[in-house]
C-alpha cells in the first residue's frame, strides 16, 4: 500500500508538510510579533500558551468567559514578561455574536490589523451522569439531557473555526500556507490550531458527550487540513492525554491513581512547535506523560527502563501520520471498482439512472 501511495502523493497536492520532527525544536523567537488568539485562555493549556508566547514577544489575545480570572492572568503575565501586547477579551464561545466581537476586537488590538494564529482551546468536561443514566423519561414532559459539553466543545469550536477561516486568509502581509516557506521570511501566518484530546482518538468509558465532541474535532481537522491548497490556512491539531489541569476532576484523578498523567508544559511545547514554524501544515500530535522508549528494528516503539542510556524520553507522538496515503490508496481502489462497474452496466445502465433521477425530481415537485 505504501508503494502504491508513493505513486500518487496526495499529501503534496494538499500541501501537507513532512512528518512531524519530534527532535526538532523551533526557535521561540519565530513567535515574536505574531498575533495569536486563544479561546479558553484563562487557565489550563490556555494560560500555559499565554505565558510561553508572551515571553517570546508575541501579541496574545486571551478570550474566556471568566472575566476575573482571565483579566488577572493577563495583568500578571504582562508584568512578569514586560510584554505590553497582552490582552483579555470576555467571550462566551457558545454565543456566535460573542465570538464575532472577539475577532473584531482582536483585529483592532493587532498592531498590523490582522491575526496570525487562532487556537480553538475552549473546552469543558461537563457532567456525563444524566446522559448515560436517563431519569424521568416516563414523565409527561421528560427533561432533555444536558448537552452543554457539545455547546462548548463542538459548537464553540465550529464558531471559532468559521471565523478563523474568514480572518486568517485576510491577514495583511500573509501568504497561503506552504511547507516550503522559510520561517525567517514569513513574519505573518495563517494558522488554525485545533485542540482535541486522546478522547478523540479512542473510547473513553463514562464520558460519551466529551468523547463525542473531541471525535468531532478530529473529523473537522482531518477534513480542513486537506483543503489548505484552497483556503491557504494551515490546520494542525493537538490531542492531549490526561493532563494535570482543572479539566481533570477528582473522579478521574482517582481512576488514574498509580498511573501517569501528562504535564501542561509538554502540551505548551507541542503547541509552540506548531505556532512558531509556518512550515508545519496538516499535522497532529498526541501529548502524554514522558516515557523512556526505544525503537526496535521493525520500527515499533518499546518502553525501556529509565536508566537505559540508548533510549530517548518523549511525550509527543504524531497521530494520523499516513492518513492521506492510506485514504488515497483506498479511494483510488474503490473509485476504480465503481468505474469498472459503470463500464459493465454501459449506456443502458446510464440511461436507466438518468430517467430514474428525472422521475424522482418530478415526483418531489408534485408532492
Amino acid at each position: 500500500m505504501a508503494q502504491e501511495a508513493a505513486k500518487h502523493p496526495i499529501g503534496d497536492l494538499v500541501r501537507q508538510s513532512p512528518p512531524f520532527d519530534i527532535n526538532h525544536v523551533p526557535d521561540d523567537s519565530w513567535v515574536k510579533d505574531k498575533v495569536i488568539v486563544v479561546t479558553g485562555g484563562a487557565s489550563g493549556f490556555g494560560a500555559g500558551f499565554l505565558k510561553r508566547w508572551a515571553a517570546a514577544g508575541a501579541v496574545v489575545i486571551v478570550a474566556d468567559i471568566n472575566v476575573k480570572q482571565g483579566d488577572q492572568l493577563v495583568r500578571e503575565v504582562r508584568k512578569d514578561t514586560r510584554n505590553p501586547n497582552l490582552h483579555f477579551v470576555h467571550c462566551d464561545v457558545t454565543k456566535w455574536q460573542s465570538q464575532v466581537n472577539l475577532f473584531r476586537e482582536a483585529v483592532r488590538l493587532s498592531p498590523h490589523g490582522g491575526i496570525d494564529t487562532v487556537v480553538a482551546n475552549a473546552g469543558i468536561a461537563g457532567s456525563q451522569q444524566q446522559f448515560e443514566q436517563p431519569i424521568g423519561l416516563d414523565l409527561a414532559e421528560p427533561p432533555a439531557p444536558d448537552l452543554s459539553v457539545l455547546d462548548v466543545n463542538l459548537t464553540g469550536v465550529l464558531y471559532t473555526t468559521h471565523l478563523a477561516l474568514w480572518y486568517l486568509p485576510r491577514n495583511p502581509g500573509s501568504s497561503p500556507a506552504s511547507p516550503k516557506c522559510m520561517p525567517s521570511d514569513t513574519p505573518r501566518d495563517r494558522h488554525l490550531l485545533l485542540i482535541s484530546s486522546v478522547a478523540g482518538l479512542m473510547p473513553v468509558p463514562g464520558a460519551p458527550l466529551y468523547a463525542t465532541s473531541k471525535h468531532a474535532v478530529v473529523g473537522l481537522y482531518r477534513t480542513l487540513r486537506s483543503m489548505a491548497f484552497i483556503h491557504g490556512v494551515r490546520v494542525n491539531m493537538l490531542c492531549p492525554y490526561f493532563i494535570d489541569t482543572p479539566l481533570v476532576r477528582v473522579g478521574v484523578r482517582l481512576v488514574l491513581a498509580g498511573g501517569m498523567t501528562g504535564k501542561v508544559e509538554d502540551v505548551v511545547d507541542a503547541a509552540t512547535r506548531f505556532a512558531a514554524d509556518p512550515r508545519v501544515v496538516g499535522r497532529a500530535v498526541s501529548v502524554g506523560p514522558k516515557l523512556k522508549v526505544r525503537q526496535d528494528s521493525d520500527g515499533e516503539w518499546c518502553l525501556v527502563e529509565r536508566e537505559n542510556q540508548d533510549a530517548e524520553e518523549r511525550a509527543i507522538w504524531e497521530v494520523y501520520l499516513h492518513d492521506f496515503e492510506d485514504s488515497d490508496v483506498f479511494q483510488r481502489r474503490v473509485v476504480a471498482m465503481i468505474n469498472r462497474a459503470t463500464e459493465i452496466r454501459g449506456w443502458i445502465g446510464w440511461t436507466r439512472d438518468v430517467v430514474a433521477a428525472i422521475v424522482y425530481g418530478l415526483r418531489s415537485l408534485w408532492r
